[in-house]
């Protein structure tokens, strides 16, 4: 069951490698890696410029010391020119432990300006990669897009491609129908010079030739009969009334 497990899982790597790898674009690709090292190099110099930022503001705060620092100085000497020799000895405690504070704050300054130095070089060597990364992707953008094209017009030449087979499957639809339809023409043509479709209305009616050709002589009987009745009467001289019937004169006669 393990190894049953383990084809299915390579199965559908496979087949997600394969339609991934039908719907990568190259040009796409390259477009979004050359991105991505873009913002690369835009994060290294906002951290070169965040330890600048950093660095310059404890050289402000080692300024700010330094003047203490000196201050200090002169108020020292200053109480001891007055004969206070032990407020002097206190400005000098603090002088020094300003100046301890400050000799801290140079070597924090020294730890930034060598980052900064690193991240500038880096900032430099990424700066060359992408450069030369653009131009490479530009002249593989320009192959593919020459080769795709390519590609297309061959497989237009040859009709092997996907919208020469629509194409085809189209026209050979087309010619079907149209063969069809000039078979039903001839079949039609034939059906009516043999007669098939003569008196279209007697045959909707319900009645065929036979049909018709007995009314006509059953229609034609009646109006013998209708004549020969009123044959009789004008030569009688009677009225409708009088006569007798059709059958009898006939008999008579």
């Amino acid at each position: 069951m393990p190894g049953l497990q383990g084809r299915f899982n390579t199965i559908v790597k496979a087949k997600i490698s394969s339609v991934l790898d039908r719907a990568e674009d190259p040009a796409e690709t390259l477009d979004y890696s050359y991105e991505k090292q873009m913002e690369l190099l835009q994060n290294v110099k906002s951290g070169i410029a965040d330890v600048v930022t950093s660095k310059k503001r404890l050289q402000m705060q080692e300024g700010t010391l330094r003047e203490q620092a000196a201050k200090l100085d002169g108020q020292a000497r200053q109480a001891l020119a007055a004969g206070n020799e032990d407020l002097s000895r206190v400005a000098l405690q603090r002088k020094q432990a300003i100046e301890g504070e400050v000799g801290s704050l140079d070597q924090q300054v020294a730890e930034l300006e060598k980052q900064q130095q690193q991240l500038t070089d880096n900032e430099q060597k990424l700066h060359v990669k992408l450069e030369a990364f653009r131009t490479q992707k530009e002249v593989i953008k320009a192959q593919y897009s020459a080769a795709d094209a390519q590609v297309q017009i061959s497989e237009a030449a040859t009709g092997v491609g996907e919208q020469m087979a629509d194409v085809g499957l189209a026209m050979q639809r087309a010619m079907d129908k149209t063969e069809n339809m000039k078979a039903r023409a001839d079949a039609v043509g034939e059906l009516e010079q043999a007669g098939t479709f003569d008196d279209l209305t007697q045959l909707g009616s319900g009645e065929d030739d036979i049909d018709h050709q007995l009314e006509q002589v059953t229609s034609a009987s009646e109006v013998d009969a209708e004549l020969a009745k009123m044959k009789a009467e004008l030569g009688s001289g009677a009225t409708p009334q009088q006569l007798p019937p059709a059958g009898e004169n006939e008999a008579g006669s």
